[in-house]
């Protein structure tokens, strides 16, 4: 499925580069013409692409066969043996950010006391929903077995058509606005429980990392740690088409020089990071996560300009199927980039009957969980992240 999504994604690629080739020849005749706009332009290339989905789809029905049961037994053990609860989050407007409701489904493992435990926030990708992204990662079954919650937001079908998060557009109706929703989201849920307000944790899937990577710049005093799986590169995009070419290219600048200019004159308290990224990826290009890894060392303050620091120690591990590549920071690992070989656009090792999620490669939440637990945020600088949120906004 994922090499089919891959296709329309290139399709509606060509389709909008025909229109703009198109509407600069017209241009240099000298002839009146009406340039379509970036947001029409980005709609219509997605109205092509479903359109082909749809007469894609009976094709691939009769040469289906029959529906493949889940690797792990019944889809319903990804809500495991704890209590599952859907509800909305309504986020009041305020200075800096318009009220907005967001739509989340909380687990809870069994055998627990909410007081104290840590919380793992779960960003899903592009038509993806909360139930979706609980059963193709199975972290649930991980939150029974070491005891934390997870929480899983939502995109609504409202603010996006295939519910992907704005992680290109900082401006409060678009990501700055979501950020902030999930911000809210967060401190609500650690009001509420009493979760562990030093192990918090975030992981996002591609749209959701590139979103969990704009919260991990502009609210780091809310997480202790961070996943990233097939995201992009962070800084560059500020609209849907530059999105898609920093998704298939990388990002064009210095990546260090991106981060810089986000971050000003502050210094980042830091965010230990974890990158999971497939070597076989058609739809964001692995260039990215190495990029990413690149500024995620920045904002650890263990990079610069010229290349890591003195002291931090690189150590690259052949495993089973992927490639780890650890800086390490006296003795602790600091920056973690996973390449997952043969790995498509999908959640490594994941439940494989659940789109996006693929059984090929190591456990990707088992081993977001593992690099998570190593770490948690011994002090908070609140003041950096309103001060921040404000001058992105």
């Amino acid at each position: 499925m994922t090499k089919n999504l891959t296709k329309l994604w290139a399709g509606g690629m060509r389709r909008l580069l025909a229109i703009q080739t198109q509407a600069t020849h017209d241009a240099m005749k000298g002839a009146r013409i009406d340039t379509p706009r970036p947001q029409a332009i980005w709609r219509a290339a997605q109205a092509a692409a479903d359109q082909a989905a749809k007469h894609a789809a009976p094709a691939q029905a009769r040469h289906a066969g029959p529906a493949r049961e889940s690797r792990v037994g019944p889809r319903a053990s990804a809500w495991a043996a704890g209590e599952w609860r859907r509800a909305e989050h309504h986020v009041p407007a305020n200075a800096l950010h318009a009220g907005r409701s967001l739509p989340f489904g909380l687990y809870l493992p069994s055998g627990h006391e909410t007081a104290g435990l840590p919380l793992v926030v779960m960003l899903h990708g592009c038509k993806q929903s909360m139930d979706s992204f609980a059963e193709g990662t199975r972290m649930n079954l991980l939150a029974d077995r070491h005891g934390f919650a997870v929480v899983y937001p939502e995109q609504s079908e409202r603010a996006h058509p295939h519910q992907c998060w704005h992680w290109y557009d900082a401006r409060d109706a678009a990501g700055g606005g979501e950020a902030a929703a999930i911000v809210s989201l967060v401190d609500s849920l650690v009001e509420e429980h009493g979760f562990d307000r030093s192990r918090v944790y975030l992981a996002g899937l591609s749209a959701g990392a590139g979103l969990a990577m704009l919260l991990a710049v502009r609210s780091p005093s809310r997480f202790a740690a961070l996943a990233l799986h097939s995201g992009p590169a962070f800084g560059e995009a500020r609209s849907g088409v530059t999105a898609l070419d920093v998704m298939r290219r990388g990002v064009h600048r210095d990546p260090v020089s991106l981060v810089d200019t986000q971050l000003g004159a502050r210094t980042h308290p830091g965010m230990p990071a974890i990158v999971v990224q497939g070597d076989a990826d058609g739809v964001v290009a692995p260039v990215n996560a190495e990029q990413l890894a690149v500024q995620l060392l920045r904002l650890n303050g263990l990079a610069d300009s010229h290349g890591v620091r003195d002291g931090v120690v690189s150590r690259e591990t052949m495993k089973d199927g992927y490639r780890e590549q650890d800086y390490e920071l006296d003795g602790a690992s600091v920056v973690r980039l996973c390449r997952v070989a043969k790995l498509d656009h999908a959640w490594s090792g994941g439940d494989d009957t659940v789109p996006f999620h693929s059984s090929t490669g190591p456990d990707a939440s088992a081993l977001i969980w593992d690099f998570f637990e190593a770490h948690r945020r011994e002090a908070s600088d609140e003041a950096y992240d309103d001060e921040l949120t404000q001058d992105a906004g």
